[in-house]
Order: C-alpha cells, then sequence, then structure tokens
C-alpha cells in the first residue's frame, strides 16, 4: 500500500509538472519547481523521467524545458478518438471557407472549455492554433453559449469568481444572469472584447444526444472583419444552424 501510494503521488507530481507549461513558455528547473510547488531536485528528476519518455525535451544549450513531440502524437490521438471533433469538423472547416471567418469548436470541461478545433478564413488569419488551448466560460462566447439552461446556483459553483481579462469582461454575477437570461432567449451568445482586445464572435450550443450541452461552435474575427452591430443577427442564424447540424451529427433530434 505505502508503495502504491507513493506511485500514485509520483504520478500527480508528474502530471503538475507537465501542467505547469501551460503558460507555452520554455522553463528552468527552477521556473518549473515554483510553478508546480515541489522541490527543485524532485523537479529536476521528473522532467528526467519525462524527458527520457518523450514528453518534454531540453535544449541543450539554454537547458530550457519544454514540452515535447510525443505529447502532440497523443494529443493527436485524442483529439480524433472525441465524437464532437469527428462530427464537427469538416462542418467547422467549410463554413470558414464560405465566410471568411474564424469557425472554432471546443468542448466543455467543468468551468472551462477546451478548443478542439479552429479553422481561420481569408478574413482571419492567424499565426497559432488554438487547438488545446482553455477559454474561460463567462468572458467568452463559445464559453457563454454552454452557460443556456444553467441556473444561478449552478453557476456559483462552476464560476465562484469571475476574473477580468479587459474592461468588457463580465465580473460580478448580476451581469452573468442577464447576460445568460438574454444569450437564452436570442439561442446564441455574442462577445465583443471581453477577452481579446479587438476581437469579437458569436456562439451556440452543441448538444449530444440526450439534450445535454456538451461543447460549443464560434464564428470569431477581428473588429475589423466581424461588425456584430449590422451582421450580428445572421451570424447568429448561421452559428446556430451550424451548432444544429453539429448535434444531429451526435444523434440529438430535438426535445422530446
Amino acid at each position: 500500500m505505502a508503495a502504491e501510494k507513493g506511485a500514485n503521488q509520483s504520478v500527480e507530481k508528474a502530471i503538475t509538472v507537465l501542467e505547469s507549461f501551460s503558460s507555452g513558455e520554455p522553463m528552468r528547473v527552477s521556473d518549473v519547481a515554483r510553478e508546480a510547488g515541489i522541490g527543485q531536485s524532485t523537479a529536476s528528476r521528473l522532467l528526467a523521467t519525462l524527458e527520457a519518455g518523450g514528453l518534454v525535451e531540453r535544449d541543450p544549450q539554454t537547458s530550457l524545458y519544454f514540452l515535447g513531440a510525443e505529447l502532440m502524437t497523443l494529443a493527436g490521438i485524442a483529439i480524433n478518438q472525441n465524437r464532437v471533433h469527428r462530427v464537427g469538423r469538416q462542418i467547422a472547416q467549410s463554413l470558414a471557407g464560405e465566410i471568411g471567418l474564424g469557425v472554432n469548436i471546443a468542448l466543455l470541461r467543468g468551468a472551462e472549455l477546451v478548443y478542439l478545433c479552429n479553422f481561420e478564413g481569408r478574413l482571419s488569419p492567424k499565426s497559432h492554433t488554438l487547438m488545446g488551448q482553455r477559454v474561460p466560460l463567462h468572458a467568452t462566447s463559445i464559453g457563454k453559449a454552454t452557460l443556456i439552461g444553467t441556473n444561478r446556483e449552478k453557476r456559483l459553483r462552476l464560476l465562484p469568481e469571475l476574473p477580468g481579462f479587459t474592461e468588457a469582461t463580465i465580473t460580478t454575477h448580476e451581469a452573468l444572469d442577464r447576460e445568460v437570461a438574454l444569450t437564452a432567449r436570442r439561442g446564441y451568445a455574442i462577445e465583443v472584447e471581453e477577452f481579446v482586445l479587438g476581437r469579437a464572435s458569436t456562439a451556440a450550443p452543441i448538444l449530444d444526444r440526450g439534450g445535454k450541452i456538451v461543447a460549443a461552435v464560434s464564428i470569431s474575427g477581428p473588429l475589423t472583419a466581424i461588425d456584430l452591430e449590422s451582421r450580428g443577427a445572421e451570424l447568429g442564424r448561421t452559428v446556430v444552424e451550424t451548432a444544429d447540424r453539429i448535434s444531429s451529427g451526435l444523434g440529438y433530434q430535438g426535445p422530446a
């Protein structure tokens, strides 16, 4: 039992070490130790083990660590196994090419969403992928879309704090209550510079076979390309139709 407990603790620490790289920046051993809340010698030992398995890599010149290529293989397998991704990928890609804006699908995971895929149209280019990135529920349209149907009690449990990212971010539950109610009436969520300056989006929830919200799809782009004041209703209808197509592909057949 003692050996099993020790092994479990080692695995937990290794997971914490991997999660310390979530900022996307290469790190020194001391940085990892601080972020993971462990001793430097422990961090060094775990990094050496993870490096041997290809889960992290080390620059021989700077001795900085970064996530390894083996994780890309595992991430690709996990994404391709996900049914929402399999059903929604081609739908999202085709829509991005048609409207020239970004189309994103994200999976609901507790109080956050994790991007499964994103496609950028000609009007919304990016030099990086959103795949695997996490976003908060209260500050993005794709997050707010998943809050449709939740009550205040559940939102307080999920989101005890509402951190601000820009001056436009919703930071009180009173304001979030109003926003969720409006989103539910409208059928889609909108967001203008609440998470990232200079960008706007609209999103709708994706439902599984049983009618449970499991993900969301959004249309996004820079303010220079997406004018929600004039095109909000049009893009809202488009994103709802897209979400409905993906939901149907997951087996949802409408309210019983």
